[in-house]
């Protein structure tokens, strides 16, 4: 980017909310129904039908609100959104616009440069989702309605954020809240949480905001980092060969990697907002707020700094551990079964992490179970198996879903300690490799390697290596004198 300019960027985060019905009808959410069979005449917009608020929804937005620092408005008022598109049927959406249920708030995000940047959030506010448009390969569109009517909370940035990795940064924090609380899946590819981002670029030094467009269609945080570097850097392009930003919205495409003119931007007095007739103002008041408060769960930070003490863990370890939900109670399974609290976080950073990854599943669908993990564990610091033999076991645990201890004692794993046996077969690999013990008492340490791993071929990995390594530094300590 261009050093003279800075970008400014605001963002607007769709989480869709995870009730077992719509905000104003008793239609089911659930993704993936057949096309129009979630609806009804409320959330189709029928004429006379009459929306009824539902409460888990002003909960939900609440918490949220709770979560991010914001000040929670006691009284809310629920507006109407008046727009025309196919898939809205009832000719306007309705949302919050002049008194959103929570303001004012903001989170920290943690810089690659070890710096904090301070994201101010303007807004949280209650809406319904529209539907969707199918187009058909042929020349057809057609309209599911099945999430008209979904539950969606809107959070919105101040124009804080000055770079696509504050963005993408801001983005997965927002993410780690919605799923922490229970309250968002945080599934992308099904649209349960959608960003929009406002983007302009000024001259560095200067106050007033540029020109603004807004980029849609993102469907990864790395897409939204894709898209607002190409974005900054055309309004940099075109402002430098002294042309003007155009204010429209404008569509990612994510195969061509470059973005696309959709239609000039609304303002807000475009939409005619007014309050909506049909329902009352919400009021949430300090007893029930204070209720929604109680229900509020450790937080993803405050879970990071309790790991780093409570555990000893160093800081990257937690914030690995912690980064989402579902993991961070995986590793606090896994050592309520064992105290080695370093050993199951290498094990799950490592081994864990890198299946759940090849495999694209999620913690909760891992084939081990985190008590066997802890047992393996123990098994490995209680000197009944050596670490490589654990790595087998932790494959055939994958692959059979057996318990390490019960797989130790059918293929006979158990950590062979015999010192005889072990002198026998240290003597056996010295006679046989003269040259590389030459070597060592060259000099070479780096033979002693070679000589541990002969060892451990011998006796199929199964000798204690700690054993191992003891006796054998000591017997050739005695040749080299």
């Amino acid at each position: 980017m261009n050093k003279k300019y800075e970008a400014v960027i605001g963002l607007e985060v769709h989480a869709q909310l995870l009730t077992n019905t719509k905000i104003f009808c008793g239609c089911s959410t659930k993704f993936g129904n057949p096309p129009n069979s979630n609806v009804c005449p409320v959330c189709l917009g029928h004429p006379g039908v009459l929306p009824v608020l539902n409460k888990k929804v002003v909960e939900f937005s609440v918490l949220m609100g709770i979560a991010v620092n914001c000040r929670i408005n006691e009284k809310s008022i629920l507006a109407r959104k008046n727009y025309f598109y196919p898939d809205l049927p009832k000719g306007y959406q309705i949302s919050q616009y002049e008194k959103p249920i929570c303001e004012h708030g903001y989170i920290f995000v943690d810089k690659s440069d070890g710096s904090q940047k301070k994201i101010r959030i303007k807004r949280i506010h209650m809406e319904e989702d529209a539907g969707k448009l199918i187009h058909d390969q042929g020349y057809d569109t057609f309209v599911d309605a099945n999430r008209c009517g979904t539950p969606l909370i809107e959070i919105v940035t101040e124009p804080d954020i000055n770079t696509p990795e504050e963005a993408y940064l801001y983005l997965n924090k927002i993410k780690q809240i919605v799923t922490y609380l229970g309250i968002c899946d945080g599934n992308m590819e099904e649209g349960s949480l959608r960003c929009d981002a406002n983007v302009s670029v000024r001259l560095k030094g200067e106050e007033k905001l540029g020109t603004k467009t807004e980029v849609k269609n993102m469907n990864s945080f790395r897409f939204v980092e894709k898209a607002l570097e190409y974005e900054i850097e055309r309004q940099i392009d075109i402002l430098d060969s002294g042309g003007k930003i155009v204010q429209q919205t404008l569509l990612w495409n994510s195969d061509l990697n470059k973005i696309i003119p959709m239609r000039s931007k609304e303002e807000a007095h475009d939409y005619r907002y007014f309050p909506d007739p049909d329902l009352v103002p919400v009021v949430v008041d300090e007893n029930w707020k204070s209720e929604i408060a109680k229900s509020l769960p450790e937080l993803p930070d405050k879970r990071r700094t309790r790991f780093i003490q409570q555990y000893i863990l160093p800081e990257y370890d937690a914030g690995v551990l912690t980064s989402s939900k579902q993991l961070a109670d995986y590793y606090e399974d896994v050592i309520k079964e064992t105290k080695n609290y370093k050993a199951a976080s290498n094990w799950i950073m490592v081994d864990v992490l890198k299946i759940v990854n090849e495999e694209k599943i999620d913690i909760k669908d891992f084939r081990i179970p985190p008590q066997n993990l802890g047992k393996l564990i123990n098994l490995i610091d209680n000197g009944i198996i050596s670490g490589k033999i654990a790595k087998e076991i932790f494959l055939e645990m994958l692959r059979t879903g057996s318990d390490p201890e019960k797989i130790v004692k059918e293929k006979n794993l158990i950590q062979i300690t015999d010192v005889d046996f072990i002198n026998s077969t240290i003597d056996d690999v010295l006679n046989n490799n003269k040259s590389q013990v030459e070597e060592y008492l060259s000099g070479k340490e780096k033979v002693m390697g070679f000589l541990v791993g002969q060892i451990m071929k011998a006796t199929k990995g199964k000798a204690s290596p700690q054993m191992v390594n003891e006796i054998l530094r000591s017997k050739l300590s005695s040749i080299k004198n």
